[in-house]
């Protein structure tokens, strides 16, 4: 039987994850902060973070699915630095998880790493979790 988490469960051992992943203080991590910008995270850490998350709450997260840099690397994603209508639609099917409000406006490619947010990473372990 799986063990069932509030929300605010879950957000605190993700908070832990990446405080120990990233070597962040507690107050760097809200839920609006950027895995990357404001927390630091680089392309290495993305693995422990996976790593810890599986351990942390019992579920498996397949290469790909919870960063999904596959999609940026097909080049009919990608035109002149943005993401095409139909790597946006691919970015959107991957990450059903993150918030595309504000990225829509201006769909650049150097923008998707601001789509892993610390609510992101909160909603994308609510969703394994619900359908284990």
């Amino acid at each position: 039987m799986a063990t069932t988490f509030t929300r605010d469960e879950v957000y605190g051992r993700v908070e832990e994850v990446l405080i120990e992943a990233l070597g962040v203080d507690s107050d760097e991590v809200t839920t609006d902060a950027t895995l990357t910008t404001d927390l630091g995270a680089e392309s290495i850490d993305f693995l422990d973070i996976v790593f810890r998350l599986e351990q942390t709450f019992g579920i498996k997260i397949a290469k790909g699915e919870l960063f999904p840099d596959d999609i940026l690397n097909d080049p009919d994603n990608i035109e002149g630095g943005l993401m095409t209508q139909k790597g946006l639609e691919q970015l959107k099917n991957s990450l059903p998880h993150a918030d595309f409000t504000d990225f829509e406006k201006e769909p650049t490619v150097s923008k998707v790493p601001e789509l892993f947010t610390v609510n992101t990473i909160v909603n994308y372990v609510e969703r394994k979790l619900q359908a284990a």
